[in-house]
């Protein structure tokens, strides 16, 4: 093959491109316009987005995720759309398995940091707690100081910041005492078995009715449960007024200790304690120390003499 004939089969295969080219022309201006539509349709549709969640979702972070996803997916499909317009379907379908075996395999490898990413996007959708409330899940006792997209930050009554992550917040029951505005605080007493139950009724009830923290709309209750071995054992309790402070209630039941405690003293009703028997073997109305000589032990046994 001679160098002309070479020429002339390039110049044939560009003039060829050219034509195809120029026939691609309108194909191609479609394709251009059907995809500033779809890019403009993208933002139009992430704005409006942004506006619904900010009224449904306390989370930035997840409002701007799940506005920026749907962009992302319109602008997507407005690619695709374009390439098959261009006639390019054999593309569009290797971009499609390619991106289907991708998305497979990172969400088998990142399994975990997914399920904490949707955890996440219910929690600041359905807002269980919110910021500043107290809560309690798994084993974990704090005010909630920010929920992220992976982990919720919670503040200990101790001073730790404790990062749990949302799979085990969205898994676990969630323990709530702000939300309602009032906790109730729970005493275990015990009085004696000579006490007048009557007048213990009545002391309690009349001592934790004066507690300064207790809501007035709330009545005072209290139950007996059980006849232990050395005390009659019963429950008390009041409702107090409750926002996030745990030292609240804790000083409300410090408080009602020491009241009762009072209390129960200055109307001589007993709270006794535990009692054990010792079991030395003795004998019935012998004395011990004649128990321990016959033994021998204390150093003075049945047949020691005395010394001469």
């Amino acid at each position: 093959m001679g160098i002309g004939n070479a020429w002339n089969l390039l110049i044939a295969k560009v003039t060829g491109w050219g034509s195809q080219f120029v026939l691609l022309l309108p194909n191609l201006a479609v394709a251009v316009l059907v995809l500033v539509g779809f890019w403009l349709a993208a933002k139009l549709a992430r704005n409006l987005l942004l506006r619904l969640l900010h009224r449904i979702s306390h989370s930035e972070q997840v409002t701007r995720l799940l506005a920026q996803t749907v962009f992302l997916a319109l602008l997507a499909a407005g690619f695709f759309i374009s390439l098959g317009i261009l006639g390019l379907q054999k593309t569009v379908a290797s971009l499609l398995a390619g991106a289907g075996i991708l998305g497979l395999a990172l969400g088998f490898a990142f399994q975990d940091i997914a399920a904490n990413f949707m955890a996440g996007i219910y929690l600041s959708i359905e807002h269980p707690f919110r910021v500043g409330h107290l809560i309690q899940t798994k084993d974990f006792l704090g005010i909630v100081q920010k929920v992220h997209l992976r982990w919720t930050e919670v503040r200990t009554p101790e001073g730790q910041l404790v990062l749990i992550p949302n799979k085990q917040v969205f898994e676990n029951p969630i323990t709530n005492y702000t939300i309602s505005g009032k906790r109730r605080v729970d005493l275990k007493l015990g009085v004696s078995y000579g006490d007048d139950l009557e007048k213990v009724r009545r002391v309690t009830v009349k001592t934790l009715e004066q507690i300064p923290a207790r809501k007035a709309d709330t009545d005072v209750e209290m139950f007996f449960q059980e006849l232990g071995d050395s005390s009659i054992n019963l429950v008390a309790r009041f409702w107090i007024d409750f926002t996030s402070k745990q030292a609240d209630y804790l000083a409300a039941r410090s408080d009602a200790i020491e009241r009762i405690k009072k209390a129960y003293d200055e109307n001589g009703i007993t709270m006794p304690f535990p009692t054990r028997t010792l079991d030395f073997a003795v004998k019935g109305g012998e004395p011990l120390h004649e128990e321990l000589a016959m033994a021998g032990i204390g150093g003075i046994g049945r047949s020691s003499q005395p010394p001469r």
